[in-house]
């Protein structure tokens, strides 16, 4: 008993050394926990979020990067801008929007939007290299970046994202080869949401010179892509009167013909790209943090869209849902893109236990073919390559048979990262910053490579463009020359 006794007075002197320990690092050092992708387990880091940004206005100053005016006036509702339609009354698309399918995005926008040109996470200008050294890729440049979840996109010579600086959130444009600040535009907003984390969410979207981005507070910007200027604004929430959602607006914009659609609190909503005004409402759900797409299923072109509890197929007007599936996630988080298997399947992903289905989808509605909880992606999306979907499957790698379902295989832990498909290899950016190059094989996990990329909790998406793989999470963004 005494020897017991002993050991619990050890125990108990061995926390409260532990936990004075903890609490003099938090208060003198910046020692902070954050949650990883499960949801319950913390990540420690140290907050140097003052240094940080003081880095980020000074390096800005320095670079002579333009600040677009902090404020614009708002769309209002005219003759030429008709007012916000109810939801539950879509108006028709005027004569002058044609809807002729997506704009043609030239070479000098290889990554134009959130994961590629297609939303399918695919990287197809060519040839990666696949030999890497120890020390890992070449890196072409690397600089302090402000909070937030948000990808990049890269046109014209730009790199785009969005950002959290102080109590604003910041569109802001660097040049992609050097990683030198271009411009800035900004507005007042701050979203903060303690498991998650604090700032913007979505990724900007660019269309012929023009770059579309959406705040998480629902703030909405078409801004010249090569200056900043805003061209038109809005904010999606206060003019449709919906709350947010709980981990905000999330969901990239798409832009197609002459409209740019967007995922609200509430439906979606379509608005005339060069001007903003609004052409049409459709729906009543609750919106999702899954980026629409514009695809053709069944024969119809159609916006294919995931709400927060079903997935559906809308026609072009948004007059029409085409088709119509139940998808309920717990927590309504709805946040993976769907997977284009070819003219007539999509497949749906979900985390939280949820699993996978593939969709059969002609003109008489979608038909399940199978369910699957072989693919578990929570907020990660997967890619396709030859007949198989990869993905991290709850943070675990994992290989599926799109036809079956059937799990392949599965391993390699790399978290709640993100991956991109190149060639016959897989890029990943793992949930700890680190880059990771795997075989893109129905046969086993085979990584080929991996170093430590950028330091900090690492959910945003990577880009490729140009050769160079572009990464980025809440602390810092850096780009590594990938193609030979």
């Amino acid at each position: 008993m005494k020897l017991v006794k002993q050991v619990l007075l050890s125990v108990v002197l061995l926390a409260g050394a532990a936990s004075l320990a903890v609490g003099v690092m938090m208060k003198f050092y910046g020692l902070r926990f954050q949650m990883d992708g499960t949801g319950y387990r913390p990540m420690a880091y140290f907050d140097r979020t003052e240094a940080r940004l003081k880095e980020i206005e000074k390096r800005t100053e320095l670079e002579g990067a333009a600040a677009a005016p902090a404020a614009s006036p708002l769309v209002k509702a005219s003759a030429s801008s008709p007012a916000a339609v109810p939801a539950a009354m879509p108006a028709a698309v005027p004569a002058a929007v044609p809807m002729t399918g997506p704009s043609v995005v030239p070479a000098s926008a290889p990554w134009p939007g959130f994961y590629g040109s297609l939303r399918n996470g695919t990287y197809t200008e060519g040839a990666i290299l696949t030999t890497w050294p120890k020390s890992g890729l070449k890196e072409a440049w690397r600089r302090p970046v402000g909070q937030g979840y948000g990808s990049m996109t890269v046109a014209q010579g730009l790199l785009f994202t969005i950002e959290q600086r102080r109590g604003q959130e910041v569109a802001a444009a660097y040049d992609a080869a050097t990683g030198k600040a271009a411009w800035t535009n900004s507005w007042k907003a701050f979203f903060q949401e303690p498991m998650g984390g604090d700032g913007p969410r979505s990724t900007p979207s660019w269309d012929e010179g023009r770059l579309y981005v959406l705040g998480a507070t629902g703030e909405f910007r078409c801004l010249d892509a090569a200056t900043g200027k805003v061209i038109w604004r809005r904010n999606i929430l206060e003019e449709n009167g919906t709350p947010n959602l709980l981990w905000g607006m999330a969901a990239s914009p798409l832009v197609t013909g002459e409209l740019v659609l967007v995922m609200g609190g509430n439906g979606v909503g379509a608005y005339e790209k060069k001007t903003g005004a609004p052409l049409w409402r459709a729906l009543e759900d609750r919106g999702s943090y899954t980026a629409p797409m514009l695809v053709t299923l069944g024969g119809q072109p159609q916006f294919l869209l995931v709400m927060s509890r079903r997935a559906l197929g809308l026609s072009l007007d948004g007059k029409k849902v085409l088709w119509e599936v139940p998808w309920v996630t717990e927590y309504d988080t709805n946040s993976a893109i769907p997977i284009v298997v070819d003219a007539n399947h999509v497949i749906l992903t979900a985390g939280y236990g949820h699993g996978a289905v593939l969709l059969e989808i002609s003109k008489d509605g979608a038909r399940e073919v199978w369910k699957s909880q072989a693919m578990k992606c929570k907020f990660n999306n997967a890619v396709l390559h030859k007949g198989v979907v990869y993905g991290l499957d709850e943070g675990i790698m994992a290989a599926m048979d799109a036809a079956g379902g059937k799990r392949l295989w599965k391993g390699g832990r790399y978290g709640y990262g993100q991956l991109l498909l190149a060639g016959e290899h897989l890029v990943v950016l793992t949930e700890s910053g680190e880059i990771a190059l795997v075989k893109a094989s129905a046969e086993r996990h085979e990584e080929v490579a991996k170093f430590e990329a950028i330091q900090g909790k690492t959910w945003n998406v990577p880009a490729m463009a140009g050769g160079r793989l572009y990464v980025r999470n809440g602390e810092e963004m850096a780009a590594y020359q990938i193609a030979p």
